[in-house]
């Protein structure tokens, strides 16, 4: 059983790809401090903040909830982060190397989904 959400490897992976899309958002133009960047940033702190909520949530089904919140703020960063690429505002490399980040969010999100329906609808 583990002790808090940090200790979640979704969460972990989420929370360090934050900290990674901060770095990158520091370097886009200044006239889309309120844009863009806004944007991006909301969309990558809501995914560890909802799996952090939920797992704090008392119910089962209040986690899965938050989860899928988390799930579509991350859909929502990566056709975000496309965005910054096709405007040149994020190199191709490191590009690539958020999306695949972001894919695997959302693979470890899909499977936590996954375990904790199955858990929930067969107890």
């Amino acid at each position: 059983m583990l002790k808090n959400y940090k200790e979640l490897k979704v969460w972990q992976k989420s929370y360090q790809l934050c900290l990674e899309i901060y770095k990158i958002t520091a370097k886009f133009p200044k006239d889309e401090k309120f844009g863009l960047t806004s944007q991006i940033r909301r969309a990558v702190v809501s995914v560890p903040s909802n799996i952090a909520e939920g797992y704090g949530r008392k119910t089962t089904a209040d986690y899965i909830k938050s989860l899928y919140i988390a799930y579509g703020s991350n859909c929502e960063l990566e056709t975000q982060i496309m965005l910054g690429g096709d405007l040149d505002y994020i190199d191709s490399d490191i590009l690539e190397g958020i999306k695949d980040d972001i894919h695997e969010v959302e693979r470890m999100l899909k499977a936590l989904i996954k375990s904790l329906e199955n858990k929930h609808l067969n107890p």
